[in-house]
């Protein structure tokens, strides 16, 4: 699982938070981010980010291009959770002194064979079958309470299939671990699980 460092973490954050306010003012990324980088941010990684105010979800969005540094990842998932996730509608100017940003850096997903090796809150899961598709992060079964077939049947939902689709053969499961901080929690050491 990628590691970061608290210098890290804070300058991404800081790139996700400046990308949703010229999203939101301006409409458009912001072309130049304050860099230098360190190479951990240039190192090709995905990301989502995860937009709450007052405590609720507000929106979120993740690129899984594993090609793509992971700063430019983290922006332009910045951008879109504020502007596109189609579950709200985008950010106004007069919220965001009152959002909080949560950045994930995921490892890249692997085949999970046997839904019995499913860890919830562990691994993030993505469900695949035919022309659909779903992930959900692995944070989600905490802060939801789900043990491992809560989060398997709500993945299954999410992607519009039956609750029960990830016992069948024909369904693709794949699980990846992420690393996970916050505004509230940059510095925290890398060890402990984000809240």
């Amino acid at each position: 699982m990628k590691q970061l460092e608290s210098s890290d973490r804070r300058h991404l954050l800081a790139i996700a938070r400046g990308a949703i306010e010229a999203a939101v003012c301006r409409g458009a990324l912001v072309d130049q981010v304050a860099g230098p980088f360190s190479a951990a941010l240039v190192e090709p990684a995905a990301a989502f980010v995860t937009i709450h105010e007052h405590g609720e979800l507000r929106g979120c969005i993740g690129l899984m291009r594993f090609e793509a540094p992971l700063w430019l990842n983290v922006r332009e998932a910045a951008a879109a959770a504020a502007l596109d996730d189609p579950r709200f509608l985008p950010v106004a100017e007069s919220e965001l002194p009152a959002l909080d940003l949560e950045i994930s850096v995921l490892d890249p997903p692997v085949e999970l064979p046997d839904p019995s090796g499913f860890v919830a809150g562990r691994h993030g899961i993505v469900v695949e079958r035919g022309s659909r598709r779903a992930l959900l992060l692995p944070q989600v079964a905490t802060e939801q309470g789900w043990d491992e077939v809560g989060m398997l049947e709500a993945v299954c939902r999410k992607a519009n299939l039956p609750l029960d689709s990830w016992r069948d053969p024909s369904t693709r499961l794949l699980i990846f671990e992420s690393f996970c901080f916050g505004d509230g929690d940059p510095d925290r050491s890398a060890s402990e699980p984000a809240g």
